[in-house]
């Protein structure tokens, strides 16, 4: 606990002190508010099940980056134009894909929204492609000290704000029915890995259709098949996901995968009645 000097404010509840709340003993009080919140939102906004979109804050359109391109002089900003120009289409992909599944879902489903990170980037074009379309636009934004910053095509009531991490993984995970994880750097690879681990160690739903989308980009920045070689990953575990290289396979699957998800499907599967179970067998093998 720091030993920081706490200043009183005479006459005003404890949680109306703005002192105390950015406080180390105001801490667990944050995470209970990050926890609680947005649930009360959701429910409001009549928000039950999301497609979640990954990917790079970084990504420019082709269009920006060829705008940019004719009027930089600037050496660095040139070359760094040209390497983010590899994977720029990703953009336009994810924004037409985000239009897509908006669709599908104003057709076929009642409480579906498109949610992302809600920064720039990915997030921002899948954010745009539900825009488009009239289906809810959720953003997920966390406090950095750069790179994130709100996209302009959230819905007001959508755009949440959050300080912790691992709380924000949570509400990505939630009401989760779909993933796709577009080119990104650490980030993206941290929540790409941390959702297919909770699928490989049964944590999560089984069922939930996963889609990797530019198998040129990730093949070349990871060896899936050596994580199988090596025994690191059992071979059955590079079918949790599904490469994907156009908006139409992407589609074509996932909307397949969402048609045959029945309406009590259940993202978190671990119960406490299987706790129990196991609890109990590993009694009677001690006695």
């Amino acid at each position: 606990m720091s030993n920081k000097q706490l200043h009183p404010a005479p006459g005003k509840m404890f949680y109306h002190n703005a002192e105390f709340m950015e406080s180390e003993a105001g801490r667990p009080i944050r995470f209970l508010s990050e926890f609680f919140a947005p649930q009360q939102i959701f429910a409001q906004e009549e928000i039950k099940n999301t497609i979640v979109f990954f990917g790079s804050a970084r990504t420019l359109p082709p269009s920006e980056i060829a705008k940019r391109k004719k009027k930089c002089k600037d050496k660095k900003e040139l070359d760094r134009l040209n390497r983010l120009a590899k994977v720029a289409q990703s953009y336009d992909d994810a924004r037409e894909l985000g239009a897509r599944l908006g669709r599908w879902a104003n057709k076929h489903h009642k409480g579906y929204a498109v949610m992302t990170g809600g920064g720039p980037g990915i997030m921002e074009a899948g954010n745009r492609g539900a825009s488009d379309v009239g289906t809810p636009s959720i953003g997920l934004n966390i406090k950095l000290p750069f790179e994130q910053h709100c996209n302009p095509y959230l819905d007001d009531p959508l755009n949440l704000q959050f300080r912790y991490f691992f709380i924000r993984k949570y509400w990505f995970l939630k009401m989760a029915r779909v993933l796709v994880v577009f080119p990104g750097g650490f980030g993206t690879l941290d929540e790409m890995f941390e959702m297919l681990t909770l699928i490989q160690t049964d944590k999560y739903a089984q069922r939930m259709p996963v889609v990797i989308y530019n198998s040129k980009f990730w093949k070349k920045a990871l060896n899936w098949e050596f994580f199988a070689e090596t025994g690191m990953i059992n071979k059955e575990d590079l079918n949790l996901f599904k490469f994907c290289d156009t908006v139409d396979e992407a589609y074509d699957f996932i909307t397949k995968k969402l048609d045959e998800q029945d309406e009590d499907f259940i993202t978190f599967t671990w119960k406490h009645d299987e706790d129990d179970k196991i609890a109990k067998k590993t009694t009677k093998k001690k006695k």
